[in-house]
């Protein structure tokens, strides 16, 4: 049982935290910018919450946080309340906000300077994934402190690793939604066709997912994107966050990507939409008004 603190809990992090504690046996410390969510999370796992980041990482073995972008994390790490003011020498912070790879080596330099470890560690598997406990995590950092991690970490994932030096993480997840983009509009244009097409999308399902085509996205959305239903997963407006990071990254490292900026302004016409919340399987809507 180690001593830890989980900073953010939103859809992600709530039920994450929640592993640590009921999985993983850990002593949870978990801090919210909204303290009225951090109570509630408090009264159904136990634990306690903190009135700052700061507070929070103070005594701990670990500090984790899962926020929404660079900016949220700057804010809830660095400053006279931010965590790393509060973290002991030879502790860990291990970051699982999707964000750039530039703002992980910026609070590695500072971590460093602080006398502890920093790790950047995005996740996919998006809430269910959260909530049932079986997130991949991608990291980035030095091995020593990934070890140290790892079983802590293992309460909420079924895949953890260390990629390489800081930074690492990010850019693999950077590599992961790039897959999922240029994937999702794919199968949407499948989708879409067979309808037009009249065929039977289950008995086509059933008999192309057993093949080269079939894909998680596939099997897990097919459904609800022929339903037109799109609540059941990470919203249009993290989506194109996170592509927005793929193609700054791709700017500076000479990477070509044209069917993720293509799928990216396919984003910005469903969020015009009115589907900023929408899950990401709603690029069929668009070719579908």
């Amino acid at each position: 049982m180690a001593k830890v603190a989980f900073l953010g809990l939103g859809v992600m992090g709530y039920p994450m935290a929640g592993h640590l504690k009921n999985k993983g046996g850990h002593d949870v410390t978990v801090y919210n910018r909204t303290a009225a969510k951090a109570e509630q999370w408090v009264k159904q796992h136990g634990g306690i919450f903190a009135p700052t980041p700061k507070a929070a990482a103070e005594g701990q073995d670990l500090v984790l946080a899962c926020v929404g972008n660079d900016n949220d994390l700057r804010e809830v790490t660095l400053g006279p309340n931010g965590a790393f003011a509060g973290m002991g020498n030879g502790k860990v912070f291990v970051d699982h906000t999707t964000a750039s790879a530039e703002i992980a080596r910026e609070l590695y330099a500072a971590a460093k300077k602080g006398g502890f470890d920093f790790i950047d560690a995005p996740v996919s598997g998006g809430q269910a994934g959260a909530e049932n406990g079986v997130l991949t995590v991608m990291c980035g950092g030095d091995p020593e402190p990934f070890g140290r991690t790892e079983k802590v970490i293992a309460a909420y994932a079924r895949a953890c690793n260390l990629l390489g030096s800081t930074g690492s993480g990010q850019l693999a997840k950077m590599v992961n939604q790039i897959c999922i983009a240029g994937l999702v509009q794919g199968l949407a244009e499948g989708l879409h066709f067979a309808k037009k097409s009249g065929l039977d999308i289950e008995k086509l399902i059933a008999t192309i997912s057993k093949g080269a085509a079939q894909s998680w996205q596939m099997e897990n959305r097919y459904k609800t994107m022929v339903a037109g239903k799109f609540d059941f997963g990470f919203a249009v407006d993290w989506m194109r966050k996170d592509l927005g990071i793929c193609l700054g990254e791709a700017r500076k490292n000479g990477a070509r990507l044209p069917v993720t900026a293509l799928v990216d302004q396919f984003y910005s016409e469903v969020q015009a939409m009115g589907g900023r919340r929408w899950d990401t399987s709603s690029l069929i809507a668009r070719l579908e008004r």
